[in-house]
């Protein structure tokens, strides 16, 4: 039998080592996208920064948009949705009960979404989780196959909810306004994210306003959506040998990739072109169900490439084991670089620039990540909100036995 233990055991170390190193690679893309918004006003507002206008300025925007926006947040949504199958495995073979604890857990999500929304970014997705949670929760026995099928239906109503929002402007009722302001607001919002700690917390006051709506109507069911095909993709164990699906893996990539960059070229051409409602809320609909196919494509590939690339894997499992703190930390560390909390560069560097930053932040958290967890169990906003879980005192570090 100790063989088979531990094939068993070898099996599922890979498995949680490659949900941590996507979960790391989805902590790269979501810094390079929110250090846009955090670093201009004009930016939440859905528009360019009118200082740098230059090729490369706008090749940035391009790339950012097409390749990482609107993707990698579906990534981590995915993962939170298969976590969440580790969780119940986790309560049915310790025998704990798993609905308090559950509960907690996302209690304790919810107060540090809503700590990070008020303090540092209004963007903040943790809060959203929390809801999502109650929702998976409430299905948890849910077949696969009607998971997935609800997450499609789910995206399939929301693009025609954009669809007929285009409908709308065309017959002269436009609704864009209500989830972004104009260049007055971006301008007002620059001057009070620059100022003192009370003006840049009434400024995330008066964004949070506009993103619930977006939340509600848009990023919301969506982040659902890819936690119900996280969660059938648990059911099935698809994660615990991905050697045994590659021919799966193949076909969705050369599904993915073409399908999910014509889409996003075309969000992005209605986001930076310049055009009407119209064509904004059309490239919307459109990026609402190409981009999971492109995001389905990044983790195919990865999927494939892990085992090929241990180096790789070893880089990104750190970050991802601390994701909680990796998360809140990159908002921290931007809020240092561009608000008033510290140099106030807010709308002073170019796209170039600030996508450079954000690379940098994540290999500086790579690097710590990998340092930290040489001598700890835990991240530290993780060990935070595991004992408000399990509501007792975790051990901090390492058992000298282990550390070696």
């Amino acid at each position: 039998m100790k063989p088979v233990v531990a094939m068993t055991m070898a099996v599922q170390d890979r498995r949680i080592a490659a949900v941590d190193a996507l979960r790391g690679f989805a902590l790269f893309g979501i810094v390079v996208v929110n250090i846009a918004y955090l670093a201009s006003g004009y930016r939440m507002a859905g528009l360019a920064e009118p200082a740098f206008s230059a090729p490369l300025d706008w090749e940035v925007r391009w790339v950012v948009t097409v390749f990482f926006e609107n993707k990698f947040y579906l990534l981590f949504s995915f993962l939170f949705g298969y976590s969440f199958t580790l969780q119940l495995d986790s309560a049915a073979a310790s025998g704990t009960a798993f609905v308090p604890r559950f509960l907690r857990r996302l209690t304790g999500l919810f107060l540090l979404g809503l700590a990070h929304a008020v303090l540092l970014f209004p963007g903040d997705i943790l809060a959203t989780y929390a809801v999502v949670g109650l929702v998976l929760l409430a299905v948890r026995r849910i077949k696969p196959r009607t998971a997935v099928l609800f997450a499609v239906a789910l995206t399939l109503l929301l693009a025609t909810g954009f669809v007929l929002m285009a409908g709308l402007a065309l017959l002269g009722t436009d609704l864009s306004g209500t989830v972004a302001g104009g260049a007055a607001q971006a301008a007002k919002s620059d001057a009070a994210l620059q100022s003192s700690v009370p003006m840049i917390i009434s400024d995330h006051l008066h964004k949070l306003g506009r993103i619930v709506v977006l939340r509600v109507l848009f990023q919301g069911p969506a982040v659902l959506a890819a936690c119900l095909v996280g969660l059938a993709v648990g059911k099935r164990r698809l994660l615990a040998d991905s050697d045994r699906h590659t021919a799966t893996l193949r076909q969705i990539q050369w599904v993915g990739f073409p399908v999910g960059i014509l889409g996003a070229i075309f969000y992005a051409h209605s986001t930076w072109s310049g055009g009407t409602s119209v064509h904004h809320m059309l490239g919307q609909a459109v990026d609402l169900i190409t981009a999971p196919l492109l995001a389905a494509a990044y983790v195919a590939t990865l999927l494939r490439v892990f085992p090929r690339a241990p180096r790789l894997t070893s880089v990104l499992v750190p970050p991802g084991r601390t994701a909680l703190t990796n998360y809140l930390s990159q908002s921290l560390i931007c809020s240092l670089i561009f608000t008033g909390y510290g140099f106030a560069l807010i709308d002073r560097l170019s796209p170039l620039a600030v996508s450079s930053i954000a690379v940098a932040i994540f290999a500086f958290q790579a690097a710590a990540s990998g340092m930290w967890l040489r001598s700890h169990r835990y991240g530290p906003v993780e060990w935070l909100l595991r004992w408000f879980t399990n509501w007792r005192r975790p051990a901090v570090r390492l058992h000298p036995a282990r550390s070696t």
